[in-house]
């Protein structure tokens, strides 16, 4: 593949930027902020997420998501509440919706149709590159968005994340190497996601998680993200001090999520 990372990260940076001023002209910051509901303090998916100790359960955040740019469509037609329903009830500690439209093929409106019906927090996953989508995705009831440290700068990080918590929500900054891993702890972040996916090569390993957790500081949370599919993956994720797994194509990809969750959810309890 000759994609670099950075060319993959600019060229899907370049479509939300022309996405997000369509988005701007449509329904203007200040029109947004006039459907804001009083807001909650931030820390709802942080604490969800939060393993009290290694006796605990890992806990799991179950994502929707339509597509990926290295496996292409995982689930052609998606019943978002449906998902959501079934993943609350099959043990779901958060749900993550995907909702980038044009490598992803996912939809904002997803967030939309499952805040009403589902109590646990959602985290909006998209490529974030202004404060206006985090804004967006507090009117629409997101308890929290994605960030990744590939795409941002550390300013950007920490003006980002900020903004956030001004609005209640939690900020899951995503890193892949040691040198992010240390820029997001300097920028603020209290929620890191560990992605085990190679974005120069699509490849995942999740000796990534394995060797980036000892380094993450004791009062971060720490999420492993990609590639988590078997009860094995999860049984060695246990004996770290990961808090929470993010699983979502393992179930977009079932021919029966309930039971793949079910068998997923035994493996994290332990």
């Amino acid at each position: 593949m000759n994609t670099t990372p950075s060319d993959f990260l600019s060229r899907i940076a370049d479509d939300r930027r022309r996405r997000v001023e369509t988005m701007k002209l449509a329904t203007p910051a200040h029109v947004l902020r006039q459907r804001l509901a009083a807001p909650r303090p931030a820390g709802r998916l942080e604490r969800a997420l939060r393993r009290p100790t290694p006796a605990d359960s890992l806990r799991m955040v179950c994502e929707i998501k339509r597509a990926s740019p290295s496996r292409g469509v995982l689930r052609a037609e998606i019943d978002a509440r449906a998902l959501a329903t079934l993943y609350e009830r099959g043990g779901a500690t958060a749900i993550s919706i995907v909702t980038e439209p044009d490598h992803f093929r996912g939809e904002i409106a997803w967030i939309d149709a499952v805040r009403p019906l589902v109590s646990l927090p959602v985290l909006l996953k998209d490529f974030v590159i202004d404060s206006y989508q985090i804004l967006d995705a507090a009117v629409r009831g997101a308890d929290a968005v994605l960030l990744l440290a590939a795409l941002l700068s550390e300013t950007q990080l920490q003006r980002l994340i900020a903004d956030a918590r001004l609005l209640g929500l939690d900020c899951l900054v995503e890193v892949h190497e040691l040198s992010e891993l240390r820029i997001a702890v300097r920028a603020g972040a209290t929620l890191i996601g560990i992605n085990n996916r190679d974005l120069r090569t699509f490849e995942v390993r999740l000796e990534t998680s394995i060797e980036l957790l000892p380094h993450v500081p004791p009062l971060v949370t720490a999420v492993s993200e990609s590639g988590l599919s078997t009860p094995a993956d999860l049984g060695r994720l246990r004996s770290t001090r990961c808090d929470a797994v993010l699983i979502g194509e393992a179930f977009m990809t079932s021919a029966d999520p309930a039971v793949t969750l079910a068998t997923l959810a035994a493996a994290a309890r332990g």
